[in-house]
């Protein structure tokens, strides 16, 4: 005697079991229990992630601000690759762009320089630059910054690129201040409310809080020192044990190497930048709520997986 069964369009196929799947299904169909559909998934909010928002309304660190001598007094700044690194930290590498829409020389001239005299030349060049930020399924935030560079150099090719280079980045500055605390918008208030002190707290008076002085050992060996403070949204180091010195793929990077990773990626073709930080993302367990990787990339063991991703991709960076 052959057995049929039923299969999934309806026919039958002559002596094959029935799979578990059409088992539950002629179950759902004598008890007359449809299954049970799936709710769709919801769309994410639009705008920044609570991440973002969080780190743009965050005060500003004082030791990221520099200071220059400007007429009788001191002016307060903050560097223009740390602003870029700040966008990519918080926007990602992929969530914004520069464009300089205008640029004019409105002055140059020969003039001395140095103690030495020597012939040479003064340049002034004022530039105009627009910022393009991506804030999830909202229309692209528009922010716009004018700045002025001075160029001397005995070179004049040379006077006019610090010129131009100088305008870009202070029109840059001020488009990004626009966006919050980070960007230097704290700089602006005299008071500085919206600035960290040396010792995290927010200083009234601009001043960095004083630094507390540590009482030498007692058995005269040097304790171990806190490492540096990493940027936010770093997942948190595991601590060693006093006395030992960290596992070398746990040594925090400095911030001029976090800079110069931070520009490779951004010079990267997107499609092996889109790979690396898929790879990335599982390497180090990135969460998916994590908008970017920027701001883990702290740690030696980082930048060795990143070196290594390259070395191994470097047909498709060339």
């Amino acid at each position: 005697m052959t057995v049929t069964t039923p299969t999934r369009n309806g026919r039958s196929t002559a002596g094959r079991p029935p799979t578990a799947l059409e088992l539950i299904r002629r179950a759902d169909a004598t008890s007359g229990h449809a299954p049970a559909e799936t709710s769709p998934p919801q769309a994410p909010s639009p705008g920044f992630s609570p991440e973002q928002v969080a780190a743009l309304a965050a005060p500003l660190d004082r030791a990221n601000v520099r200071q220059r001598e400007q007429g009788r007094g001191k002016v307060n700044y903050l560097e223009g690759w740390q602003l870029i690194a700040e966008a990519n930290r918080i926007f990602g590498f992929d969530g914004w762009q520069r464009q300089t829409i205008a640029v004019r020389c409105v002055a140059q001239g020969e003039r001395t320089i140095g103690r030495d005299q020597k012939p040479g030349w003064g340049v002034t060049y004022t530039a105009r630059v627009r910022v393009t930020v991506n804030a999830g399924g909202l229309p692209s935030l528009i922010r716009e910054g004018t700045g002025a560079g001075h160029g001397i150099d005995t070179d004049l090719g040379q006077a006019h690129e610090s010129a131009i280079k100088e305008a870009e980045t202070d029109a840059m500055k001020r488009a990004l201040m626009t966006f919050g605390n980070p960007f230097g918008l704290a700089l602006y208030d005299k008071q500085q409310r919206e600035v960290t002190g040396a010792s995290g707290a927010p200083t009234s008076s601009g001043r960095p809080a004083a630094r507390p002085v540590a009482a030498p050992p007692p058995n005269g060996r040097p304790q171990p020192t806190q490492g540096p403070t990493p940027l936010a949204g770093a997942q948190p180091r595991a601590a060693s044990p006093a006395g030992q010195t960290p596992e070398p793929t746990q040594v925090p990077l400095p911030a001029d190497t976090i800079q110069q990773l931070h520009s490779t990626l951004r010079s990267l073709p997107r499609p092996l930048l889109d790979s690396l930080t898929q790879g990335f993302r599982r390497r180090f367990q990135v969460p998916d709520s994590a908008v970017t990787i920027a701001d883990r990339i702290t740690l030696q063991c980082h930048h060795d997986w990143i070196e290594t991703f390259l070395v191994q991709h470097q047909d498709a960076t060339a």
